[in-house]
């Protein structure tokens, strides 16, 4: 049997485990991230309710939130998006208001003064990607009229 057949083969009861098994917090996108700032000097709270949208990772020192998107999540133009081909009815407006809700509250975040980054799940896929987010994101820190940024 092919991956993609045992993929298709999953009974619901399956599917529900495999679903209930991700969270929105703590992914490993996130924690990837989290580890190289740590690891560069940087401090940061975490997941700050008192902000809109509660951004994954909150530098204070910098006026700067990070939100660390999931490519399917959040409806990334990349090779790793693609609309589901069972259920559609139930995702497709799941996901169009996620990404309602993320214009929403960054332009919330850029109205009340913060820089807002967008650190998209395959920009941590592979190393090469990565240290080029980071390189790109740190520069992007220190300008001052850069308020937003996707990597």
């Amino acid at each position: 049997m092919t991956a993609k057949a045992k993929k298709a083969a999953k009974t619901p009861l399956t599917r529900s485990e495999n679903m209930a098994a991700i969270h929105s917090k703590n992914t490993k996108p996130e924690i990837l991230i989290r580890k190289a700032l740590h690891h560069l000097g940087y401090r940061y709270r975490l997941h700050d309710k008192s902000l809109a949208g509660k951004p994954d990772i909150v530098l204070k020192k910098y006026n700067t939130v990070i939100f660390v998107h999931g490519c399917f999540w959040h409806r990334h133009d990349c090779k790793y998006f693609h609309w589901p081909k069972s259920n559609l009815d139930y995702w497709q407006p799941k996901i169009l208001k996620n990404v309602e809700r993320d214009t929403a509250h960054t332009l919330q975040l850029l109205q009340a003064g913060w820089k807002v980054c967008i650190w998209w799940e395959c920009a941590t896929r592979n190393t090469a990607d990565f240290e080029w987010s980071l390189m790109h994101f740190q520069k992007w820190l220190l300008d001052a009229d850069s308020k937003s940024l996707e990597l």
